[in-house]
């Protein structure tokens, strides 16, 4: 039991390895650090959307933006799709659950915001269609996936793939990304707790 619990770390630690030695994809990350400094700048906002582990995912790191990160400042505007169960249930029951989420962008996504859609796979059918509705409205779009990026990689402004198969793998991972973007965001916007 002892050697399969080190070997599930190992692989979460070479996981990881591969992400730091990847030059492309540590500079898209920060490239998308640097767009949503400008864009709350800019007085916008991020918005998250995710499946199952996913929606666990894109609720933790808008809440880090709302909430804080590393120190006490004034909190960021970020909104994650998953957490309205009246809209879900509605829009799903209305519409279909392919539109969970493009619908809600519809609605409350303006031209400036980020919307950052999060899949192991990259093919989850709801977060293409939201990706669908953010270009119609001028929403820049991030993709957090894994394996080949799948579809989401193609349809994406910006396409953060983490070089794993492996769903577990794959989700550690995009916390790691997440909260190395909340972290650049929080330090670059507020020097000294003083909004730059």
């Amino acid at each position: 039991m002892k050697n399969y619990i080190k070997d599930q770390i190992k692989k979460s630690y070479e996981t990881k390895q591969n992400i730091y030695e990847n030059e492309d994809l540590i500079n898209k990350i920060e490239d998308v650090a640097q767009k949503c400094v400008a864009l709350y700048r800019g007085n916008n906002k991020t918005i998250l959307a995710g499946n199952g582990g996913s929606a666990a995912d894109a609720q933790h790191i808008a809440a880090e933006l709302v909430g804080r990160y590393g120190f006490d400042r004034p909190s960021i505007p970020s909104l994650a799709l998953t957490t309205d169960t009246s809209n879900l249930t509605a829009i799903g029951n209305d519409y279909g659950y392919d539109q969970v989420f493009s619908r809600q962008l519809e609605g409350m996504g303006q031209e400036g915001d980020i919307f950052i859609g999060i899949s192991t796979s990259g093919n989850s059918v709801n977060i293409i269609k939201a990706f669908e509705s953010a270009k119609k409205k001028g929403i820049f779009t991030v993709a957090l996936t894994g394996r080949d990026g799948g579809a989401m990689a193609k349809m994406a402004d910006i396409a953060l793939v983490v070089p794993s198969d492996a769903t577990p793998r794959i989700q550690e991972s995009h916390i790691l990304i997440g909260h190395i973007i909340c972290d650049i965001i929080e330090k670059e916007i507020f020097a000294d707790g003083v909004r730059a």
